[in-house]
């Protein structure tokens, strides 16, 4: 890495820490903090500075609810905000753990890692805090010094560019930028699923099935791209199926209906007519011993 790329380097770790202090990390729940007010002491304590202090108050509103992920993202803020970066990595860790969909827990590990530059392991951690926030601008920012920090310059300006064009539904745009990072590296797994993303919201799922494929092949045990490859399965299952048999319309009867039985009513009428009138004036039959004998 030559003078330039270090003075990049460190001039984005320095604005990450800049812009994100600890204490804009600190988290209080709605309502009030929990562990009988310690969250809220040791919220006070770390924007005072008093990490030591703080830290305390947090372990113990961990240890009276341990099942609180913000316990455990507290805490591990004001041991990254002390130094103390391998804590603060198993403090987020531990929140994960918990609550495997906390974007912030992903997002500020992913933090912790540049501050030790280890970059590689904070891009994925970046990547997922954008997947399961994508308004993430933050995330989006940081994610960027981390490529930065790689060293992955092209792909750095690329990504935030078709991650712009995605969301502004340029999808073209976005996949000629994914294209080219592929171009690059084709074993570039993010790449793959962000392009099959892609794809799959121009609804091409061939495409981002042969993109999904690629990707598993990179990285066997990402189940969300599992089920991003499931998802457009189904979709282009459903787009070749053959439009369904109709369902012949039976045939309704039409002898009993209103205008029928009026019709018929009508006809014996004129037949007991033509009866009564053929009929008058004939005697009718009567047996002589009916007369005769009374």
């Amino acid at each position: 890495m030559n003078m330039l790329n270090k003075q990049t380097v460190a001039l984005a770790i320095v604005s990450l820490f800049w812009f994100a202090p600890a204490g804009t990390a600190l988290a209080k729940r709605a309502g009030g903090g929990g562990g009988g007010g310690h969250m809220e002491r040791g919220i006070q304590l770390a924007q005072q500075k008093q990490y030591d202090a703080a830290i305390a108050e947090f372990t113990k509103a961990i240890e009276a609810n341990p099942k609180d992920p913000l316990g455990y993202t507290n805490r591990a803020t004001a041991y990254r905000a002390s130094g103390r970066f391998a804590e603060a990595v198993a403090d987020y860790t531990k929140a994960i753990e918990i609550s495997p969909k906390d974007h912030m827990a992903f997002r500020e590990r992913g933090n912790t890692q540049v501050m030790q530059k280890q970059y590689d392991l904070a891009l994925p951690d970046f990547e997922k805090a954008i997947e399961l926030k994508p308004d993430d601008t933050v995330a989006l920012q940081d994610r960027g010094i981390a490529e930065i920090g790689l060293q992955q310059w092209d792909k750095a300006a690329a990504d935030r560019r078709a991650w712009a064009n995605r969301n502004l539904k340029n999808f073209q745009a976005a996949l000629e930028d994914y294209t080219v990072m592929l171009t690059k590296n084709s074993n570039d797994a993010e790449a793959l699923i962000k392009r099959g993303s892609t794809y799959t919201s121009m609804m091409q799922y061939e495409k981002a099935i042969a993109d999904y494929e690629a990707a598993l092949k990179i990285k066997p045990d990402d189940y969300d791209t599992v089920q991003r490859l499931q998802y457009a399965r189904g979709m282009l299952a459903g787009q070749n199926a053959p439009p369904p048999t109709p369902t012949p319309t039976p045939v309704e009867s039409h002898v009993l209906t209103p205008l029928n039985i009026i019709i018929a009513v009508i006809v014996l009428i004129v037949i007991a007519v033509v009866v009564r009138l053929v009929t008058r004036g004939k005697e009718e039959p009567t047996s002589s011993a009916s007369t005769r004998i009374r």
